[in-house]
């Protein structure tokens, strides 16, 4: 999972983000259908910080990033998370947060998702 942390995110979005990624059924079954979460395909997680995925690209010619948290924050946010993550599943492997990395993506099939929550109000 690629992680961008937003400006208005808290510890009640990651949370939420959390239970929707543990808990979000993108595996197959016997009949093939997605229909198993992480847990039950005893999948592993990988999280990736990503700050480029909040990026602002409604208009012009270059991604504005106004939108991203604060490095200290999506840091903060980002090491929680994968904590969390570490403390209700297993195997979960981290990049590092703010690290110039490079990371092999195989796709396995023609899907691949956006999972965002919305700030609590």
């Amino acid at each position: 999972m690629l992680v961008g942390v937003q400006r208005d995110d808290s510890e009640h979005e990651l949370e939420r983000l959390l239970e929707r990624l543990l808990g979000y059924r993108v595996f197959p079954d016997e009949q093939g259908r997605m229909n198993r979460d992480v847990r039950q395909a005893a999948g592993g997680l990988l999280l990736v910080p990503q700050f480029t995925l909040a990026a602002d690209t409604r208009s012009g010619t270059r991604p504005g990033f106004s939108t991203a948290a604060a490095p200290d924050e999506g840091r903060r946010l980002f090491e929680l998370m994968v904590e969390r993550a570490r403390e209700r599943h297993d195997p979960v492997a981290a990049g590092r947060f703010g690290a110039d990395m490079q990371v092999a993506l195989v796709n396995d099939g023609p899907v691949t998702f956006s999972l965002e929550v919305r700030p609590a109000r």
